[in-house]
């Protein structure tokens, strides 16, 4: 079983709608598929460490071994829920997570928007009220997966910030800070988001990233002494 991989960025490339990168560890090549969202942010030069760290989801097959990677630990729980569903395949559940976020997900499992879910390709209506069914169940009780609280007191009209808010809080936990210590920090994180768009010209989600846990460290470090 592999469960994640840090290595080199060798190479990446689109087929149809799939995305790959392929990784250098330890001087084997793995092939693995990813999300749109940070194929997209590889392809610009928006990471500029091309030491990649990646959850994995090993699927195996007859005639294959395949490797879907994810930023963050939730994004991989996510998707290996969402594979749990009868009828539901890896591609459909990239699909889900390409076209949407956790939490848009999750909103639109809680009112029931299946015309919403039914945009996702290969989604039709009785696999839509077989994911609506299921994934509630699931996700009823689910912490990790609850929406932000508080959000709207500190919403941001940018739907790529606020995606890169969603994307900052899933790679905190991944990183194994706490929640509530996240959910302490976003004022802040809000309130200087304007200053670094400003000075950097584009916001980048590395930038952000650090800025989050120096203010985690910092806080941590106090409550040390």
């Amino acid at each position: 079983m592999i469960s994640w991989i840090n290595g080199d960025l060798v190479d990446l490339w689109q087929t149809n709608q799939k995305f790959f990168v392929l990784i250098n560890c330890q001087g084997l090549g793995y092939e693995i598929q990813i999300l749109e969202s940070f194929f997209l942010k590889l392809k610009t030069n928006q990471i500029s460490n091309k030491k990649i760290t990646l959850w994995l989801k090993h699927i195996k097959k007859e005639d294959s071994d395949l490797l879907f990677g994810f930023t963050s630990k939730n994004q991989k729980n996510f998707f290996i829920e969402i594979l749990s569903i009868r009828g539901v395949g890896s591609q459909i559940g990239m699909g889900i997570l390409n076209k949407f976020s956790i939490t848009e997900v999750i909103n639109a499992i809680k009112s029931q928007n299946k015309k919403l879910i039914c945009t996702v390709p290969g989604v039709g209506q009785k696999m839509c009220d077989r994911l609506i069914l299921e994934l509630n169940n699931k996700f009823k009780n689910e912490i990790k997966f609850e929406d932000k609280k508080g959000k709207d007191e500190f919403e941001i009209k940018d739907p790529e910030t606020n995606q890169m808010i969603e994307d900052l809080q899933l790679t905190l936990q991944s990183l194994n800070y706490k929640s509530k210590e996240i959910k302490n920090i976003l004022p802040i994180i809000f309130k200087e988001i304007d200053l670094l768009a400003k000075k950097e010209n584009n916001l980048s989600f590395e930038n952000l990233l650090k800025l989050a846990m120096n203010h985690l460290d910092k806080d941590s470090s106090n409550l040390a002494r």
